[in-house]
């Protein structure tokens, strides 16, 4: 097996990387070659990467032929910042380096694998169903949900024009989670904020609901564990899957009081949780359920179980607690340690 990962210093693509080496595959690793992303994260120590390329020594490394013979592209490589509202910085990153990646695969015969959202959904009235008949329906809350919307209904169109790579599926991830995204910052997921916060002040903050008939802590979303994305992941680009736009979540939905309960219970304290308002710029673009349709994933042949939220939570506050330079300590948050917010993302 021979992988081109896209992102592969990311969060998902780094789990992608490790279990990928684990399995004896060869690997070109593509990200932003900044402040020495492969080398100096300390989620990546003793990682493996293979061949390493900046994002802009991509095309010519690939048009010059030098990839050689390729099991997949799998293209995690994007702007991930839901807070980020410069639509030419997603225009760029996520919609165009994306189509210029899918027309390679096409041309050259190669399947690909890329990272699609669960933002596409937007507040959820249009439902979860990622049969292509729906996605164009589908409304995203701000630019990031909007150019991966973009570029499913561009895949779309080029599959019915039949320009494809021999195989191609778009993975719709919900709410990830798990070990290595530290450098995220407020993008990271809310179980890190929390471990952090916890640590440090024995309690942990959550948004108040601003919505009738949601209770406080009960806004809703689909925590997904990063080692079953990469497992998602693995079976896509091994060939598990032909074609489409496919949920990558539980599909099972859960409170962030779930949440809240789950990661005090894995660092053994009893339960503080303080509810503070919601800041207003955020209302109108927050995500108060999510939860995948997973009966077309199940269908193409995925059949594992997915971890259950408790569960992924101790392993992922367990490999953080293992290693004293990666244990809970202060993240980037506000100096009143209110936590960042958490959307559908990867």
């Amino acid at each position: 097996m021979r992988y081109l990962v896209t992102g592969a210093a990311g969060f998902i693509g780094a789990r992608f990387v490790e279990a990928a080496r684990r399995g004896g595959a060869e690997l070109i690793s593509v990200d932003a070659k900044v402040a020495g992303v492969f080398e100096n994260r300390l989620e990546h120590r003793g990682l493996d990467f293979g061949e390493t390329l900046d994002i802009d020594e991509l095309e010519p490394f690939l048009e010059a032929g030098r990839a050689g013979d390729l099991t997949a592209v799998v293209h995690l490589g994007a702007c991930t910042d839901t807070m980020e509202l410069d639509e030419r910085v997603h225009e760029r990153l996520n919609f165009s380096y994306s189509k210029a990646l899918w027309r390679w695969c096409a041309r050259h015969g190669v399947p690909l694998v890329y990272a699609s959202s669960a933002a596409t959904y937007g507040d959820g009235r249009a439902g979860y169903e990622d049969d292509d008949t729906a996605i164009a329906h589908l409304a995203p809350l701000n630019p990031y949900g909007w150019s991966k919307q973009h570029f499913d209904r561009w895949a779309l169109e080029r599959e019915r024009e039949r320009e494809v790579p021999p195989s191609w599926v778009g993975l719709k991830f919900f709410n990830v989670y798990g070990f290595g995204e530290r450098h995220k910052g407020r993008m990271a997921s809310t179980i890190l904020q929390a471990t952090d916060q916890i640590a440090r002040t024995g309690r942990m903050t959550l948004f108040k609901s601003h919505r009738d008939g949601v209770a406080d802590g009960h806004q809703r979303r689909d925590f997904v564990y990063v080692d079953d994305v990469v497992e998602v992941l693995a079976f896509a680009a091994s060939g598990g899957i032909r074609r489409g736009l496919l949920n990558l979540g539980t599909g099972v939905a859960r409170t962030f009081a779930d949440l809240a309960r789950a990661t005090f219970l894995a660092l053994g304290r009893d339960p503080h949780v303080v509810f503070i308002d919601m800041p207003v710029e955020l209302r109108e673009r927050y995500q108060y359920f999510t939860e995948a349709k997973v009966a077309r994933l199940r269908a193409a042949g995925y059949t594992k179980p997915f971890t259950s939220l408790e569960v992924g939570v101790r392993r992922y506050v367990d490999r953080l607690r293992s290693d004293q330079s990666l244990a809970p300590r202060r993240a980037h948050q506000a100096d009143d340690d209110t936590l960042a917010p958490s959307g559908s993302r990867k």
